[in-house]
């Protein structure tokens, strides 16, 4: 296990550049295998869901070589073979992999996914939209077992009664080369599906209205890479420092951004009262002065992104009065963090998974454990902020979604240390 230990109470000042998105990079990886060339991503984090997929390609004979923020995927002599469910179960992304394999192959077999413990994350709408294709669906022995017919995949219309990331995702990825049209309704709009769209269209696939409502699938006979892809701007991990700055900054400057994939996130930072000026591709925190409560609420993207409620946490127990509110909508029972929030002197409560936020003007450094990415984040800003010493268990879990934050916290001055135990 490991842990991270921070010494608080510094300012931060300097300048951080933000890696690849952690949700495009989790699904271009398994999407990388629907290739019939090798595959180069550029922009590629430095952090462990990365290498637990490339884990689960060596399962199938797939190379990999990760070099600095270039990843090299031969798929040359891919091989289908059931997935190992240690690795599944670590991973939530691993099931990316049912409709890469799906597509790839005719099947795919996985182990039921892991991966965060933030409340129910079902995966019936991918079912529903394998099934219209034609896939049959089974479970054995906590195996999901995905067939397509002799004849292959067929185009379908499919309506997801909610707009999924993961199941539009993985509709893409299993129809690319199924017969006909498909088109997905009520599709996710987030950035990270316009990012899979471009890579899989650069390969030969022919997509439309990625980021939008409805998105249009013809398939084609095969896809073959061609030019290296760069990842987009990671927007959670710019979030995340965005909070940071504002709430322990001496000025920070925060490069590799895509602003508009923040909107809703900036406008509700700058109500609180925080000053940024934007560049072309950076922004500028200042340091903040009196801020004021806001009420946050959590939605489908363009809206404000449940991964960003708890970054931002920490910043409004920084506000000089008032009562702040954060409701998610995605997933209520996020709020693993709060009792541990608590343990380190927030004035913070959570009724009917509504948290409700005062004013905190001291925080001291405590022994926390890290449930999640998100709220692992939340406690590392807390500690940066907290007088004495934090020490997060389950460090492990930050390392999951923040490109090489050890290094770049300390570039901004901060002292923190990651530790096996």
């Amino acid at each position: 296990m490991k842990q991270m230990i921070i010494h608080g109470g510094k300012p931060l000042k300097g300048d951080v550049w933000i890696g690849g998105a952690k949700n495009s990079t989790v699904a271009l990886i398994p999407a990388s295998i629907l290739s019939r060339t090798p595959v180069t991503l550029e922009g590629v984090p430095r952090i462990a869901d990365v290498d637990n997929l490339m884990d689960l390609l060596s399962e199938m004979d797939v190379k990999c070589d990760f070099h600095e923020t270039t990843l090299r995927i031969n798929p040359d002599n891919i091989k289908r073979s059931p997935l190992p469910a240690g690795k599944i179960k670590s991973l939530r992304a691993s099931y990316y992999f049912m409709g890469a394999l799906l597509g790839r192959f005719g099947k795919a077999v996985v182990s039921f996914p892991g991966g965060d413990d933030i409340g129910p994350r079902p995966i019936d709408q991918h079912i529903k939209g394998f099934e219209a294709l034609g896939a049959t669906v089974e479970n054995e022995n906590d195996q999901i077992i995905i067939t397509a017919p002799k004849t292959g995949l067929r185009g379908a219309k499919i309506h997801l009664k909610m707009p999924s990331v993961g199941a539009t995702m993985n509709i893409i990825m299993a129809s690319v080369m199924a017969k006909g049209q498909t088109i997905i309704e009520n599709a996710a709009k987030e950035p990270e599906i316009i990012d899979l769209a471009t890579f899989l269209n650069n390969m030969g696939a022919v997509i439309r209205g990625a980021g939008t409502e409805v998105i249009r699938i013809e398939g084609v006979e095969e896809l073959k890479a061609q030019t290296p892809h760069t990842i987009i701007p990671d927007r959670i991990e710019a979030g995340t420092y965005v909070a940071l700055a504002a709430c322990i900054g001496n000025g920070i400057r925060i490069h590799n951004i895509i602003e508009e994939h923040l909107d809703s996130y900036l406008a509700k930072v700058e109500e609180m009262g925080v000053v940024i000026d934007a560049d072309e591709d950076s922004l500028f925190v200042y340091p903040a002065g009196d801020l004021k409560m806001i009420q946050v609420r959590t939605d489908v993207y363009p809206g404000f992104a449940t991964d960003l409620q708890q970054p931002i946490t920490p910043l409004l127990l920084t506000a000089k009065s008032g009562e702040g509110v954060v409701i998610d909508q995605i997933y209520p029972k996020r709020v693993g963090h709060i009792p541990e929030l608590q343990k380190m002197g927030a004035n913070i409560q959570v009724e009917d998974n509504i948290i409700l936020v005062h004013p905190t003007h001291h925080l001291h450094g405590e022994h926390v454990s890290a449930g999640e990415i998100r709220a692992g984040a939340c406690l590392m800003l807390a500690g940066l902020m907290a007088d004495g010493e934090t020490i997060i268990s389950n460090a492990g879990n930050i390392l999951r979604g923040y490109d090489r934050i050890e290094q770049k916290l300390r570039q901004l001055g901060a002292e923190v240390s990651v530790i096996d135990v």
